[in-house]
């Protein structure tokens, strides 16, 4: 199969290719990617996910990306760094033991930099990320409860957000303190990487 390919995912795109085959493999199995997304799962997730690695890389230390699922855009980020050499540990937090094995699978295969914690987000001691991740995990509001468990203070947070970002960014607002740069996404007009730092609860 011919994927489309950016100049920026050349060095990783062997990798890719791999995922992409084993996401589809197990999308037969259990439920990693919607059923209506197989066909164009290159654009709808791995693009997508690849984008967030552009918006802020770092060249040490820890990325957390929870509520993993099927690995967007967590294992992106992690196959990302490892074709560019960053010495960055990935820290994936899934609560199903079935997504878990595939990420587990997906790592070993490709000997990413990247383990998996098998819990619900909220009972994992807090893991002081430099960058922290999540797609479609919660709305904002909830989901910053979980970032700020796991972010350290001086971390970044890049979150993936649809159509309705600007409706939870307002809504947010009357919980957490935070400073936000939105990054238009490249594969939807709609769509924003929330770049957030400085979270704090409003007090």
């Amino acid at each position: 199969m011919n994927y489309p390919v950016q100049p920026e995912l050349s060095e990783a795109l062997d990798d890719l290719r791999v995922f992409s085959d084993l996401t589809l493999h197990w999308t037969t199995k259990i439920n990693l990617i919607g059923s209506g997304s197989s066909s164009d799962i290159w654009e709808r997730h791995i693009l997508d996910s690849a984008q967030v690695f552009h918006v802020k890389q770092i060249d040490g230390g820890e990325h957390i990306d929870i509520g993993s699922g099927g690995g967007f855009p967590g294992l992106v980020i992690a196959i990302l760094n490892k074709a560019h050499k960053l010495p960055v540990a990935t820290t994936l937090i899934e609560s199903d033991q079935r997504k878990a094995i595939f990420l587990r699978t997906v790592i070993r295969t490709l000997n990413l930099n990247a383990r998996v914690i098998v819990d619900r987000i909220e009972n994992v001691r807090p893991l002081s990320g430099d960058i922290l991740t999540a797609r479609a995990v919660a709305p904002l509001p909830k989901l910053l409860g979980f970032v700020e468990r796991h972010i350290s203070s001086h971390g970044t947070v890049l979150l993936l957000k649809g159509k309705n970002w600007q409706d939870e960014v307002r809504d947010s607002r009357e919980i957490w303190d935070f400073s936000l740069i939105p990054h238009q996404s490249r594969t939807n007009s709609d769509s924003r990487i929330l770049q957030i730092e400085g979270l704090a609860r409003v007090q």
